[in-house]
Formats: structure tokens, C-alpha cells, sequence
């Protein structure tokens, strides 16, 4: 690689770095949010909604194809995502 291309790398490296921090805040958020949800859930069994999972993951395609994102990456992100909050939800559920 090039010191001029070495260059152009490591900027871009800090504008992603800056950008993973960001959504380290984002991913803070939804985790509070997610406790919230799971305060008002009863049953263990509340946890994995499938309709609401494939609602969501369409939703993020369609988004993805306007927006011009590879729909597999989203996809991809979002099916994480979904499932380590539902574990993390089965980790932390209390009867009432």
C-alpha cells in the first residue's frame, strides 16, 4: 500500500471508530428500552415474538433497498441483534 493510501486508511479508520462509538450510544439506548419492555412481559414465553421478528426484519429490507444497503448485511445485523436482545431478555426475566 501506498503512504498516500496509508493515509486516506487510517482517516477513514478514525471516521469509523467515531462512528462505532456512536452507535455503542445507540445500542446503550436500546438496551434500556428493551429493559422496559421486558418489565411488562409475565410469561418467559412473551419473549420471542415471531411476527414482530419478521415485521421488523421486512421492514429493515425494504429500508435497506431504498437506501441502498446490501439488504444481506442488514439483515444480517438485525438477526443479531434481535437474538442476543432475546437472550439477553432470557438471561434477565423475573417472574412477577
Amino acid at each position: 500500500m501506498s503512504p498516500k493510501n496509508k493515509k486516506k486508511l487510517n482517516l477513514i479508520r478514525i471516521k469509523l471508530d467515531k462512528l462505532d462509538n456512536k452507535l455503542l450510544t445507540l445500542i446503550k439506548y436500546r438496551t434500556l428500552l428493551v429493559k422496559e419492555v421486558l418489565k411488562l412481559k409475565e410469561f418467559k414465553s412473551e419473549i420471542v415474538d415471531k411476527k414482530r421478528i419478521t415485521f421488523i426484519l421486512n421492514k429493515v429490507k425494504k429500508k435497506s433497498k431504498i437506501l441502498n444497503i446490501d439488504p444481506r448485511i442488514t439483515n444480517r445485523i438485525w438477526k443479531n441483534m434481535i437474538w442476543s436482545y432475546i437472550d439477553y431478555e432470557k438471561r434477565n426475566f423475573k417472574k412477577k
